[in-house]
């Protein structure tokens, strides 16, 4: 009896300490797939590890239905209020700040839809150059605040500098493509996309300054809308666009040289996971695409406070050694916060390692 009860008691607790192991080894960071914390378990049962493994082989493989794959997730649709991305949860007042921010946003972004809406509704190419004149521009504006923040010496983050060029890089792409297809070509069109850019600039910086969260949720907005309507546009003209020529400048930009950039901004997934094929215009519009749902996905994650890491952050053997990748948090969040510390902290405290 008192040995049945023994062998009882062990096959309890390994069981316990099986699903332990187990539950540590499938803990991640909310918000972003790339944080995993530290883990004992073997690195080669990681898909991540074994994409970058992959990547170079991987980087010359094109699939055929490769075009099929990329959705935007629901979470990323304007008109879904979800409260706060933290992984804690927010007080009674965050989350009615969360509320009124988003709500600011969505307004915001359903004006200029309708506005668009009406004097672009069969002028597909000069739509399309309006809108990416206004996307590049949250992210040069988010440098700018960060680069004042880096002059006061209030903190430095080089991801978020880093992964920011890298989207207003891919948008200024965006944007030479469409001037490539004449969306430029009426002087109306020109002066409206760089008067509201203007204006967009100088609205982005001041609200970046006071609130990041509601920045990058506005620019989450924009995004999910320029990637809803390339894809409506793709399914109504994809005929059509299979028998057009790519314009040099995609090709260029999609297939050629050094595509470090390519890869910064999505950091979603791991550098040179995804590689693009440019045969067509229909290729061309496929891709921008895709980049906008990776726009998307990178301000998603930044509304969570010091989340954003570059892709290209991660060495080699990431998950091959025991030292884990948690992310330290940001120092300051928004001008209130970066006065307040920079009154009460020591100057050594104040900035943020590069």
């Amino acid at each position: 009896m008192a040995a049945a009860s023994l062998s009882s008691s062990s096959s309890a607790v390994f069981t316990v300490s099986s699903s332990l192991k187990t539950r540590r080894h499938l803990t991640k960071t909310p918000q972003n797939p790339f944080l995993f914390k530290h883990s004992s378990s073997s690195p080669t049962s990681h898909p991540f590890l074994l994409s970058r493994k992959l990547c170079r082989v991987q980087a010359t493989i094109l699939r055929e239905d490769e075009e099929k794959k990329v959705v935007v997730e629901e979470s990323f649709q304007p008109k879904t209020i979800q409260g706060s991305p933290r992984s804690s949860s927010p007080s009674g007042l965050e989350t009615w700040a969360i509320k009124l921010e988003q709500s600011v946003n969505v307004f915001l972004t359903d004006s200029v839809i309708k506005i668009l809406d009406t004097l672009y509704h069969d002028r597909d190419y000069a739509r399309f150059f309006v809108l990416e004149t206004i996307a590049r521009v949250p992210y040069f504006a988010f440098m700018s605040v960060l680069h004042m923040y880096e002059s006061f010496g209030w903190w430095r983050r080089a991801d978020y500098l880093k992964v920011h060029f890298a989207e207003s890089w891919n948008e200024m792409h965006h944007l030479l493509i469409m001037e490539e297809l004449g969306g430029n070509s009426w002087w109306f069109d020109r002066f409206l996309a760089q008067h509201i850019a203007i204006f967009y600039y100088f609205m982005t910086v001041v609200m970046y300054a006071l609130s990041p969260r509601m920045a990058y949720h506005f620019s989450e907005c924009v995004e999910s809308h320029a990637f809803a309507t390339y894809d409506k546009f793709i399914k109504a003209r994809g005929d059509d666009l299979k028998k057009m020529p790519a314009p040099e400048v995609a090709v260029k930009y999609y297939t050629e040289g050094d595509l470090y950039l390519f890869d910064e901004f999505q950091t979603s997934r791991a550098p040179c996971s995804r590689r693009p094929k440019i045969e067509n215009l229909y290729d061309v519009f496929l891709n921008v695409r895709d980049d906008e749902a990776e726009h998307c996905k990178t301000m998603k994650a930044c509304q969570t406070h010091g989340n954003l890491r570059s892709p290209h952050s991660y060495p080699e053997d990431a998950f091959e050694d025991d030292t884990g990748c948690d992310l330290p948090q940001a120092n300051c969040e928004g001008i209130v916060d970066c006065i307040k510390k920079s009154v009460t902290s020591p100057p050594s405290n104040q900035k943020q390692i590069i």
